[in-house]
């Protein structure tokens, strides 16, 4: 069944939200701070660490060339000029508010968080390779493995985040059936400009964008990583430019 892998990792995110939920009530709130700081400093540890294995891809292979740093860094520029222009981050800001204002009315309860929770799930949980690479082995091979190895990790990463963030993060599991939909369904078509060497570039912006998010949720910065996310998908539009020129 072609896009099984989606379906099993957004039902992951939305059992993993609901056990959080249940365990938040339990939790302390002066535990909550100090949790929330631990996973924001796994998080910039995911990121720092995926940057550091497509480095170390790139030196094993033996293409020690500054054009993969020079490409990331183009990427991040025109990508966040792209997102500047769209304003992704806005988008999400508002799709979240409205979804917040959509349940308030259901639960009859307000959550300060929501809006961040829902924000902040949906770039982790679609912002990296697992959820590109899974998603187009889903719809060219049906094998559901890589998507099935991330629902397990989103689901986890889930129970914490919602227990810590609320309910915004269960919300988090239609970005991520949205997303890896998507590509899932347009595999065949993207697949020839997503070669081993694309797919290594953006995951290396990817993971660039994970530490970002890390950032912002220790509230050290205010990064609009929703604006850098056309920055993930330059790699992909570079190498098809090139192959026509």
């Amino acid at each position: 069944m072609i896009g099984l892998g989606t379906i099993v990792n957004t039902a992951a995110v939305i059992i993993g939200s609901i056990l959080g939920l249940v365990l938040k009530f339990g939790i302390p709130e002066r535990f909550k701070s100090t949790i929330m700081q631990a996973i924001s400093l796994s998080v910039i540890f995911i990121g720092i660490s995926g940057v550091l294995q497509g480095i170390f891809k790139v030196l094993n292979s033996g293409r020690i060339d500054r054009q993969y740093i020079m490409l990331m860094i183009f990427s991040l520029v025109i990508g966040g000029l792209a997102g500047e222009i769209l304003k992704i981050e806005d988008f999400l800001d508002r799709l979240g508010e409205r979804i917040k204002k959509a349940v308030s009315k259901v639960i009859k309860s307000e959550n300060s968080t929501f809006t961040e929770g829902f924000v902040t799930a949906s770039l982790v949980f679609c912002v990296g390779a697992m959820a590109i690479v899974g998603s187009l082995e889903d719809g060219l091979n049906r094998n559901f493995s890589i998507l099935f190895a991330k629902s397990i990790l989103d689901g986890v990463t889930s129970v914490i985040f919602s227990a810590t963030l609320g309910i915004g993060v269960m919300f988090s599991s239609v970005a991520v059936l949205i997303y890896q939909g998507s590509i899932t369904l347009l595999a065949g078509l993207i697949k020839p400009f997503l070669t081993d060497t694309v797919v290594l570039q953006m995951s290396m912006v990817g993971s660039v964008l994970i530490f970002a998010i890390g950032l912002n949720m220790l509230g050290v910065s205010k990064i609009k990583v929703g604006n850098l996310l056309p920055a993930i998908f330059v790699p992909a539009v570079y190498y098809a430019i090139t192959c026509l020129i």
